[in-house]
């Protein structure tokens, strides 16, 4: 019996737990996102200028992306292994977006004369 040249074979599934642990990491980093980004926007000394209002700006972002790669790791597409490296994309880059964001952070917090 010939095979259909245009039947793709099926990719194997994930192994058992990448989805629950994309979900838990997806979720303590979010936890965290939220947490370092409510100090900086309500208990961080200083005045609000254009660089605060830009490190605030990449953690809502971050926070943003880590709420997508959540969502997707949720759906049952994610079992495909195509989709789900496109979820640990999706998170991978929101740490490296909110690590810009808590740089930003430090800098300007280290520049504050009432952190001193």
């Amino acid at each position: 019996m010939d095979q259909d040249p245009s039947h793709k074979p099926r990719p194997a599934p994930l192994p058992q737990g990448y989805r629950q642990g994309i979900i838990g990491s997806a979720t303590v980093l979010l936890g965290f996102s939220l947490a370092l980004f409510r100090f900086w926007s309500f208990e961080a000394p200083g005045e609000w200028t254009l660089r605060s209002i830009l490190a605030a700006a990449t953690m809502v972002l971050a926070v943003a992306m880590q709420i997508v790669a959540l969502g997707r790791s949720l759906r049952l597409q994610d079992d495909d292994p195509a989709e789900y490296r496109r979820t640990v994309f999706w998170l991978t880059s929101s740490v490296v977006v909110m690590l810009v964001g808590l740089l930003f952070a430090t800098v300007i917090l280290a520049h504050t004369p009432e952190a001193k």
